[in-house]
This record gives structure tokens, sequence and C-alpha cells, in this order.
């Protein structure tokens, strides 16, 4: 497995897809940094020789990408200024309800956690 910023990623998968691995590369920008350095599209991880992965650590490494830990710090202070803020979605996130406008009424379970039971709630 080829480790580019402290993320292993996998061999197998073409280079575009195996690059989104890295917290805060997504699709379009593993494909604008393939097409930089002139990497095929189709072309596995694995396949790929050391003086390619090199440069692909040197293009990821450069301050043009907020990635990893840097990533993430800078979207629990988004959240925490939120919160701070006392504002709509600072109030959402407080009390781990959607924040974009989702209906809650029947969905939303993954933020919402479980069904609770509600005493006397039968008809």
């Amino acid at each position: 497995m080829a480790r580019i910023a402290g993320v292993n990623v996998p061999d197998k998968k073409r280079t575009p897809i195996a690059l989104t691995y890295i917290h805060g590369i997504g699709r379009t920008t593993a494909f604008k940094i393939c097409e930089k350095l002139g990497i095929d599209v189709q072309t596995r991880m694995g396949e790929l020789d050391e003086d390619t992965l090199n440069r692909i650590r040197a293009e990821i490494d450069t301050d043009a990408y907020l990635i990893e830990g840097d990533r993430r710090r800078e979207v629990s202070m988004n959240i925490k200024r939120l919160l701070d803020m006392k504002c709509y979605r600072g109030l959402r996130h407080r009390s781990g309800l959607s924040v974009r406008g989702q209906r809650t009424k029947t969905n939303c379970r993954t933020r919402k956690g479980p069904a609770k039971p509600i005493a006397g709630k039968k008809k």
C-alpha cells in the first residue's frame, strides 16, 4: 500500500479514486491532481512507480490543499463558531438535529439516533 499524507491508499483502485481516501481530497480535486501531473486516470495505484508517488506527495504537500488534521480542525472550528454565535445552525448542531433544512418528522434517524418510545403514545 502506498502511504500519502499519513494515509494508506489502496493499491487496487484507480489513482483518482484512491486519492479520495485522503480527508480533504474529493473526486474533483483528485482528477485535477492527476491531470496536472500527467497521470492516466485508468492507472491503478499499485502500478505507479516511486517517482510518480513522490510527485503526488509533493503536489499534495503544497499549501494549496488543506488535508487530514488541518481540514478536520477547520471544520470543527467552523462548527464551534456557529455554536458560539448561537445562530440557528449552531442551535441545530448543539441539539443534534439536521442542520440544512431536511425533514425531521419521519427521517433523520442517523442524526437523531435510534427511535425512543414515548409512554402513553398508543392510539
